[in-house]
């Protein structure tokens, strides 16, 4: 059967309850979605997303900013040098954040596991949050190095990657590495649009399809101006830019703005990336 996987909830009801609209309508049951983990930050209504979440009987894969709540940190855990508009920014939901989520949510928080092995297609793939071995770790399309050094330490067909904040697919020495971006933010392209994934299985691999996901951004921006929290993010929901791009490759800067395009791809196991015609 497909299994619907997306990254980071952000906080973000009003994305949170579109992603699960869309699993109903393509027929995916809750124990075929996979969240690849960040369920609060950014946006206004973290009890409320956490709750959701749980309730839905999905599976999640923990986060930094589960991790990071579940041990009563101080920070997201994100490692953003002092002096950036990220740690900046990140100050102040974070503290939002930490005092709007409830002790028993942060106690699940401290369940959920770093990783899960997907067997689909007849693969394996691991699925993670950021890096194998750093849970934080901002890895991009552009950085072949840092993704091969990933996939030799995941051991698995490929990996499912969450964290970065933009949908991508590469295929490096025929190992498979997708991360279906996030819902809660927008993919830095000049669209409010958020982003998830399809996968289904064939009989050689398996066929990727990203999922563009309209959902009510104004209701959510409005909601985040209502709390206090920082504009930028909210004005982000709208407009489609990021607030700072502290964490982007140089490759990744030059292409802000630019709507994404992504087109399904089908995966043949140990052999090729092609896109489905």
């Amino acid at each position: 059967m497909p299994v619907l996987v997306f990254g980071g909830p952000y906080s973000n009801l009003q994305a949170t309850e579109a992603l699960l609209a869309e699993a109903v309508r393509r027929g995916i049951a809750p124990e075929n979605i996979i969240c690849t983990g960040d369920v609060v930050a950014y946006a206004a209504d973290p009890q409320a997303c956490c709750d959701l979440i749980r309730t839905s009987d999905m599976a999640v894969v923990m986060g930094n900013c589960e991790e990071a709540l579940a041990a009563g940190a101080e920070d997201c855990g994100c490692g953003f040098d002092a002096d950036s508009e990220c740690a900046a920014l990140s100050s102040q939901w974070y503290a939002y954040t930490s005092s709007r989520v409830d002790r028993r949510t942060c106690d699940w928080m401290a369940t959920l596991p770093a990783r899960l092995d997907l067997q689909i297609g007849g693969t394996r793939l691991a699925v993670i949050h950021g890096g194998n071995r750093e849970i934080a770790r901002f890895l991009f399309a552009s950085q072949d190095e840092a993704l091969r050094q990933e996939l030799d330490w995941a051991g698995a067909d490929g990996v499912i990657a969450g964290h970065c904040g933009l949908p991508f697919t590469r295929m490096l020495d025929g190992r498979l590495w997708h991360n279906p971006g996030v819902i809660g933010m927008p993919a830095n392209d000049g669209t409010p649009r958020v982003w998830c994934s399809l996968l289904t299985p064939t009989d050689t691999g398996l066929t990727i399809e990203p999922i563009a996901l309209a959902y009510d951004h104004a209701g959510a921006a409005a909601r985040m101006r209502a709390e206090g929290l920082p504009e930028g993010y909210a004005t982000c929901l709208e407009t489609g830019i990021w607030p700072s791009e502290d964490v982007l490759p140089s490759s990744e800067r030059a292409a802000g703005g630019t709507a994404l395009l992504p087109q399904p791809v089908h995966w043949e196991s140990q052999v090729e990336l092609r896109e489905v015609a």
